[in-house]
């Protein structure tokens, strides 16, 4: 079976296998560790596959029979079937496809679409219409197409899996980049999985294997997975329904809604990225799974092109830079909670002042609230029933306290501590107060997913008789982060997310509040795009989606209308008859989560801080020792205006050295001192780019200086 003379057992021992799979070699593969040149057989299948795979199957095969002969006894009917452009398309119930539709079209058109859109709702191709209806063909571009695309990979991976190591599937989504699925099995996965897994996803791409459709009775389903606890499960408690959908493809079957591409030959390109261990459910007392992430494109060209981007993503992520520059770092002691060291507390500081100089313009008044809170207040406001499982809360005294995830309970207290009259709205008011929620440990991702965070959060009581003003509001939000991300090189899209399914309050009310958002929303003279039920419980919102330099996707504003706190708490004012009316809360955040804010800053800028933001703004460098006095001066001269300054006298460095580390270091300017410079009363200025702008004086340093920092310049180094 080998050829080589490692032994098998010796061979399963190096890459870290069980005996029993590495007796089931099937694909030769170079392995890392064996002489120059050794080609073994990598384990992929295991032998025998599991028992469940044919019973599995067996159930498949009879359904599915049963189902086609039901089809085949409709009578088919003439349908009309209405495209984008509204052409129409004559077609037969039970029998035309939008595969056929889009064949008739252009055939590139038809190999092109990922997945159809029938009467609004996402529709396998090869199914056949039910009745009229109309078509949409969507390609890999479109967010429903990439969304079902990369489901479909899903599936085809959890296929993988299966066959390699004989485990249990349990959910399997697509997601934001990608996709991954879970798996319960005894066996733990590592990288040395991937190339075999990879070579299982490819062999399956190569057998064009069908997605196939089937809507089956929970009865038979529990009978289907009886094997799979996880999937018991899932029958049980999730599924409400007489029946639901499964999905097949080559000896997969799987509980999904679907839809999904039409084989698996449309995946064209696919790589394992990452695994991890994880959380049935993501409950910290469940059973612990295996987590195999991955992405899929449907050209190799654009996996390449992927690939080159995690490259340089990964040359500019957060956690590198904030090691690398000396930033922040976390501690096993504190998981999740964030340790900024001096220079990392200096950009913190400053995006804070940042905005507190925006508040003063825009009317807010900042506050200070308590951190922790008895349940009651959490009761009243409706976070407990809702959120208390995301909060560090104790006993105290016999009662129960809580560490606040977020302010607006408190602001509603500070609002309530006296009568209000309608002539203080609206009340603007601002808190950078401390935030702890109770993250899972497995979620915490350096400062993107931290338990302890600051907000730049705000609340904007006002009248609700006088909705002419609360959309002055809200177009003054909306200008706030405007300036805020245009400063920051940021662009945004807009969103409004809508009532979700769980909610508080009236209906008409959401109605009210989400028609005033949109109304602001086409007044703002921006796109945007309608978000239907991913509103916060207690009102909709509009969520702020942000663009780095990368072009990748943050949120981290958002605007939200509060009808629901003021009635829980009683809130009242006084208007200008003497009758008590509640007021509306704006809810506002701009740069959201200070702490995340920065990891996305890290990213975007690749640790090229601009020079208002930066944590080393400048250095002085001697020529020779002799000079050290005069860089000392210029240092405390430099400080003392203001700004940061660091000088290097190390003698044992050579001056063209220093000025490299210092520009690896991102000084944006170096300051070169010699004979001439003491002189003068000068510095030779240069920038971390090395653009030399010469001789300047230290007067004219410090005027440049402050220009930079008061208009927030981002090219600073460029126009000395």
């Amino acid at each position: 079976m080998l050829s080589t003379r490692i032994s098998i057992g010796r061979l399963a021992k190096r890459i870290g296998i069980t005996y029993r799979r590495a007796m089931s070699l099937e694909a030769k593969t170079k392995v890392k560790g064996g002489a120059a040149g050794d080609t073994i057989k990598r384990p992929l299948k295991i032998t025998p596959p599991p028992e469940f795979l044919e019973k599995r199957l067996q159930l498949w095969n009879k359904l599915k029979l049963e189902y086609d002969s039901w089809v085949a006894a409709q009578t088919p009917q003439p349908i009309k079937i209405t495209l984008p452009d509204g052409k129409i398309v004559e077609g037969e119930s039970w029998k035309t496809t939008p595969y056929q539709v889009a064949s008739g079209i252009s055939q590139g058109l038809a190999d092109n679409t990922v997945i159809a859109k029938v009467n609004g709702e996402l529709w396998d191709l090869d199914r056949p219409f039910e009745g009229d209806a109309t078509l949409q063909l969507l390609k890999f571009d479109d967010p429903d197409g990439q969304y079902v695309f990369w489901h479909s990979s899903a599936h085809i991976l959890g296929e993988a899996m299966e066959c390699h190591y004989g485990g249990h599937l349990c959910y399997g989504p697509p997601i934001e980049g990608g996709f991954y699925y879970d798996m319960w099995t005894e066996e733990s996965v590592s990288s040395n999985d991937y190339p075999a897994l990879e070579s299982l996803f490819k062999d399956i791409v190569k057998e064009k294997q069908p997605f196939e459709r089937l809507e089956v009775s929970k009865e038979n389903l529990l009978k289907m997975f009886e094997y799979n606890k996880f999937k018991q499960r899932i029958l049980n408690e999730k599924v409400t329904t007489p029946t639901t959908t499964i999905y097949r493809c080559g000896p997969l079957i799987d509980l999904c809604r679907g839809p999904h591409v039409r084989h698996t030959g449309k995946i064209k390109a696919f790589t394992v990225t990452k695994n991890s261990s994880t959380y049935w459910e993501g409950k910290a007392d469940a059973e612990t799974l295996q987590r195999i992430y991955g992405i899929s494109f449907p050209e190799p060209k654009q996996l390449k092109e992927w690939k080159h981007f995690q490259e340089e993503a990964a040359k500019r992520d957060h956690r590198k830079i904030g090691k690398d520059q000396e930033l922040f770092f976390f501690h096993e002691l504190s998981p999740g909670s964030c340790f900024f060291l001096p220079k990392g507390a200096h950009i913190y500081n400053t995006l804070c002042e940042f905005i507190r100089k925006e508040y003063w313009k825009r009317g807010f008044q900042e506050v200070v609230s308590p951190n922790m809170y008895n349940s009651k207040l959490w009761k009243v406001s409706g976070h407990w029933d809702h959120y208390s499982e995301n909060m560090f809360s104790f006993e105290v005294e016999k009662e129960i306290f809580a560490l606040k995830p977020m302010n607006c309970p408190g602001h509603c207290l500070m609002f309530d501590h006296r009568p209000r009259s309608w002539r203080e709205l609206p009340l603007r008011m601002a808190d950078f107060g401390v935030l702890h929620r109770n993250e899972l440990s497995g979620a915490l991702s350096g400062l993107t997913r931290v338990r302890r965070f600051q907000q730049d959060d705000a609340h904007i009581f006002c009248r609700p008789d006088q909705a002419c003003l609360i959309k002055e509001e809200i177009k003054g939000c909306l200008d706030f982060l405007k300036f805020v991300y245009g400063t920051l090189g940021f662009t945004f899209d807009l969103k409004l997310s809508t009532r979700p399914d769980k909610f508080l309050g009236e209906i008409a009310v959401w109605d009210n509040a989400e028609k005033q958002l949109s109304e602001v929303l086409e007044e703002c003279g921006q796109k945007w795009e309608l978000n239907p039920g991913d509103g916060a419980f207690y009102g909709p919102k509009i969520d702020i989606t942000i663009m780095d330099a990368l072009r990748r996707p943050h949120q981290c504003a958002t605007i939200q209308l509060d009808f629901q706190l003021p009635e829980r708490f009683g809130l009242t004012y006084i208007d200008d008859r003497g009758e008590r009316l509640k007021p509306v809360i704006v809810h506002r955040a701009v740069l959201g989560s200070v702490e995340r804010m920065i990891a996305i800053l890290c990213e975007s800028f690749g640790g090229k801080w601009p020079f208002w933001l930066s944590p080393r703004q400048s250095i002085v460098i001697p020529v020779a020792p002799p000079f050290d006095e005069y860089a000392e001066k210029v240092k405390k001269q430099i400080q003392e205006a203001g700004f940061l300054c660091d000088h290097d006298l190390d003698s044992g460095t050579t001056m063209n050295k220093k000025i490299r580390n210092a520009q690896l270091a991102q000084y944006n300017f170096i300051f070169v001192v010699g004979e001439k410079e003491l002189a003068n009363d000068t510095v030779n200025v240069r920038t971390r780019d090395n653009k030399v702008h010469g001789e300047q004086s230290i007067e004219h340093v410090i005027e440049r200086f402050n220009y930079f920092k008061n208009t927030y310049v981002r090219d600073a180094e460029e126009t000395f």
